[in-house]
């Protein structure tokens, strides 16, 4: 697969983005944001929520082995306001960046992450205390308003040479009114069917579509099977990510989004696919996406 051409898998124009000031939102908006791939801002119930950041402008420990899409990179560390709660699916590098981590170091009040990926917080100078590892299926209250549970996925773990002494998880974050499911990168499996049962209903589902391949579908979902887990989470929206930022498979970059959204037409989940850096409100339930990827060669 590797020595063969695989035309398309990197944009010749700019991905559209635009830029906003985080430090302006009204707290008591909620919102999501999205910064590219797998990296995403969530504010809800006067909590904010900062996934799988990578600002670094790579996706390797390599640098420039793996660089992001002209247009990608608009937003950076220092963009960001303080953030409540820092979730960590997984250690891979286009999920947990050193240079993005080191600078949000002073911003994030709480880490919480899988068991073991700890260890790199506490490598990288962060206060343990507020550093919270969790095995699967289980839950921390915040208040009265936040509980967040943690759940299975389908995937790996390791940096470098090391594979698989940190844990991969999802998370469900209960949220005052709205239940958000995070699912990092998984396989599909029966564990999205579980969780649905477990959980009745969620308001936001945000799965994985992208970077993915038949010989690699027991970790990454393909675009049906994406659809297939949003409805047995029985999710009232889908926002599929890991896509248009880094090239870590062989499918031309647009495909992943062209894809989900031609098979919807079979499934009818409402999808939310915005812009980088566009502020999606989470309780417009109504709002309609551009297929902003068909005009971007």
């Amino acid at each position: 697969m590797f020595f063969k051409k695989h035309p398309g898998t990197v944009p010749i124009d700019s991905i559209p983005s635009i830029k906003n000031n985080l430090h302006q939102l009204p707290s008591d908006e909620d919102v999501l944001i999205w910064f590219g791939h797998s990296s995403y801002y969530i504010q809800a119930g006067g909590y904010n929520f900062l996934v799988d950041p990578v600002f670094s402008q790579n996706a390797s420990p390599i640098p420039t082995s793996n660089k992001s899409f002209k247009g990608t990179d608009i937003y950076s560390a220092a963009d960001m306001p303080e953030i409540d709660f820092l979730l960590i699916t997984h250690d891979h590098y286009d999920h947990l960046d050193y240079l993005t981590i080191i600078g949000l170091k002073n911003k994030v009040k709480n880490v919480i992450c899988g068991l073991g990926v700890g260890s790199h917080f506490e490598h990288w100078g962060f206060d343990m205390a507020n550093v919270i590892e969790k095995d699967w299926n289980e839950s921390i209250k915040f208040s009265d308003k936040l509980q967040i549970y943690t759940a299975p996925a389908r995937h790996f773990s390791g940096r470098g040479l090391k594979r698989n002494n940190t844990l991969w998880l999802s998370f469900i974050l209960q949220i005052a009114d709205k239940n958000i499911y995070i699912g990092g990168d998984s396989g599909y499996d029966t564990h999205f069917a579980e969780i649905g049962h477990k959980f009745g209903r969620f308001d936001l589902a945000i799965l994985e579509n992208g970077q993915y391949n038949e010989a690699w579908r027991a970790i990454h979902l393909m675009p049906e099977e994406v659809l297939k887990a949003a409805k047995e989470l029985n999710t009232q929206c889908l926002f599929p990510v890991h896509s248009a930022k880094f090239k870590l498979s062989k499918h031309p970059w647009s495909e992943p989004l062209t894809a989900i959204s031609k098979l919807n037409e079979g499934y009818n989940v409402p999808l939310i696919t915005p812009i980088i850096g566009e502020i999606v409100g989470l309780n417009n339930k109504n709002k309609t996406f551009e297929k902003w990827w068909l005009n971007v060669k």
